[in-house]
């Protein structure tokens, strides 16, 4: 057996080890793999490889960065599709969309649950790119767009720029916008609902953080004391503020 890691079971860990064994059974090779359960703790593979740290290094936020982040989660959702989960399937509360949803989405990824591997470059130099996902704890039924409008919150990102990294600060996020739609194929009805989902999924992560703060307390209050409600809120305003220009660069 390989290099594993070790946690607590969850009450969604079942539903979690479930997708993960019909990822695997699909050939995606970008997440990790159930090795077993011993008691109350869950064993899974350790994925080899670079998850970048804050402040974001220059790969993290490079367009090339942001294609294969693309093609990564959409090559995800693509396994996930044919994932039938079980009647009663418990998964982690959280704000992802539950109407009409269309297959378990990661719901989480941040540069944190990102992996970067090696791999050679056209001009023959060896460059990180996005090679897997880690920490499925936020999966759950969602849409396509949710998905990806989670990962857009981060990558692109749209987040007021008081709260991006430093070298996010300068970048076009309306731009960023169109090139990981583009590279990761989302239908133009979703693009026309990209920002109206972004600005719903602010409103219920603010009321789903402060719930768990308030009743779990933890790494969950700490979050929440350190000003992720602040950032959310700034976050949402921000997107009002330049609805229409993203907007453009979607349709």
């Amino acid at each position: 057996m390989g290099a594993s890691v070790r946690r607590p079971m969850r009450d969604c860990s079942a539903s979690v080890h479930a997708l993960l064994r019909h990822l695997e059974s699909a050939g995606f090779a970008g997440a990790p793999r159930v090795l077993g359960v011993e008691g109350q703790t869950e064993i899974l593979s350790y994925v080899q490889g670079e998850v970048p740290a804050r402040p974001l290094p220059g790969y993290a936020v490079s367009d090339a960065t942001l294609v294969a982040l693309a093609g990564l989660l959409r090559r995800f959702h693509d396994a996930a599709a044919s994932f039938e989960p079980a009647s009663g399937a418990v998964w982690e509360d959280g704000s992802a969309l539950d109407d009409d949803p269309e297959l378990v989405g990661h719901c989480d990824v941040t540069p944190a649950n990102v992996v970067f591997r090696e791999e050679p470059s056209p001009a023959g130099q060896a460059r990180l790119v996005p090679y897997a996902l880690i920490d499925f704890d936020l999966a759950r039924p969602t849409t396509r767009l949710f998905d990806v409008v989670t990962t857009l919150r981060h990558w692109a990102p749209i987040a007021d720029p008081l709260d991006r990294d430093p070298l996010q600060r300068g970048l076009d996020v309306g731009a960023r916008l169109r090139l990981f739609c583009d590279a990761y194929g989302l239908a133009p009805r979703d693009r026309l609902r990209l920002v109206e989902t972004a600005r719903t999924r602010f409103d219920r992560s603010y009321l789903a953080m402060r719930e768990k703060a308030e009743t779990r307390g933890g790494g969950w209050a700490r979050t929440w004391e350190e000003g992720a409600g602040q950032r959310i809120r700034r976050a949402a305003r921000w997107l009002d503020a330049n609805e229409d220009a993203l907007h453009q660069h979607l349709i």
